[in-house]
């Protein structure tokens, strides 16, 4: 059978349901929610004849059945307070571009101002909707946030949320393996890494010990050793909770952490849309023309493949380029041995605080250079240079 996603939104079906009578548990509404009125948001605000009164939008009704309704019939003191929120915000920066006199007892709001209370009731709940989404797609146990408080910017259109490589059609990331360690103590044991002709990545403490540029190989699914074993970290995924949220400098969205970090941790791995190099340059320049790209090339051994981020990927997609960074990427093997392959980690530089915005170089060696805007990543390709805002007492100007 064939399924075809449906492009109207929860909203737009439940009123549908409403409008025809009809219930579908699978949406939220039954029998008995079927002519039920639950507050979702609030539009407007007045005051007549010393009662005061707000415009409720109705969850799952059109907004032409939106009422007012005096506040003691109104049993929803978040959404009040949200509604509060937002109009102090909007006259405090009116008040910051003397753009409007308010006066401290009204009896209505102006329309500018209810119309930015309804717009950003509609970004909160779509925001609300965009966080319940990721946390449903990942495949960690860390919880990921959003946050927008500069702006009305609500959840990018056009993204979708992987947790691993999603091959372009014709390109195979798997290579097939079926060999695995005996350790019972990987550490101390001829493990995978020492196979490959290299040193064990991580101490006993699970944290990073060789130099950037050494490529990483960790236990696979073929291997003997536990899921505690010291050598598996990056296919655990991320351990810490983080925040996308709206930078305040014009760099779009970015990525925080909420919880400390210590120096030589693993923080996240870096995912996509695998494709050629050929496909790469293609997209670059219709990329240059959008003004952002993600594209970041699998360089480790050849220049063959590239990760192009831009609708594919997971947190990582949303991390900002420093100067002076707190991660640095690494090359990760664990049950693709293909050097042309290698996983993208990206690991603390040191002690990153609780709430501190994480970045990386994305001149990186080992890793890409950025040639657009600052929300995305490019290949090396020479293209228009690009002013760099990270705000780095060591910035370089330009991003590329």
């Amino acid at each position: 059978a064939w399924y075809v996603p449906c492009l109207a939104s929860l909203e737009t079906l439940q009123e549908l349901c409403r409008k025809e009578n009809l219930s579908c548990k699978s949406i939220g509404i039954t029998n008995k929610s079927l002519k039920r009125y639950e507050v979702e948001y609030l539009c407007d605000y007045k005051v007549e004849e010393g009662t005061e009164y707000y415009l409720v939008k109705w969850k799952g009704w059109p907004e032409s059945s939106n009422t007012w309704e005096p506040q003691e019939n109104l049993n929803c003191p978040l959404l009040l307070q949200n509604f509060l929120t937002d109009k102090n915000e909007f006259l405090s920066r009116v008040r910051e571009g003397k753009a409007l006199k308010v006066r401290n007892h009204v009896k209505a709001l102006k329309p500018v101002i209810a119309d930015y209370i309804v717009k950003k009731a509609k970004q909160r709940i779509a925001l609300q909707r965009w966080k319940e989404e990721l946390n449903r797609k990942k495949n960690h146990k860390a919880m990921i946030l959003v946050e927008n408080t500069v702006d009305l910017e609500g959840p990018p259109l056009d993204f979708y949320y992987i947790n691993e490589y999603k091959p372009a059609p014709g390109i195979n990331v798997l290579n097939g393996i079926t060999t695995g360690c005996e350790c019972t103590d990987c550490p101390t044991e001829k493990c995978c890494p020492k196979e490959a002709g290299f040193i064990l990545a991580y101490n006993k403490r699970k944290k990073l010990k060789i130099q950037p540029g050494l490529p990483i190989y960790e236990c696979n699914s073929f291997c003997r050793c536990g899921p505690d074993c010291p050598n598996r970290i990056v296919q655990k995924g991320t351990p810490y909770s983080l925040c996308i949220f709206r930078t305040n400098n014009g760099r779009g969205w970015g990525v925080k952490t909420l919880q400390k970090i210590k120096t030589n941790s693993f923080v996240m791995e870096y995912v996509g849309e695998v494709i050629t190099s050929e496909e790469a340059e293609r997209r670059g320049q219709l990329y240059d023309n959008q003004g952002n790209t993600y594209l970041f090339d699998l360089d480790y051994d050849s220049d063959e493949f590239t990760v192009d981020a831009a609708r594919y990927g997971n947190v990582s997609h949303f991390v900002n380029h420093s100067c002076d960074p707190n991660l640095q990427v690494f090359n990760v093997f664990i049950d693709n041995l293909d050097l042309r392959l290698p996983r993208i980690a990206l690991f603390s530089t040191r002690t990153i605080k609780a709430g501190e915005e994480l970045t990386f170089d994305y001149q990186m060696k080992g890793s890409m250079d950025l040639t657009s805007d600052s929300d995305g990543l490019s290949t090396s390709r020479k293209r228009i240079r690009t002013v760099c805002k990270c705000g780095a007492v060591c910035c370089r100007g330009y991003l590329n």
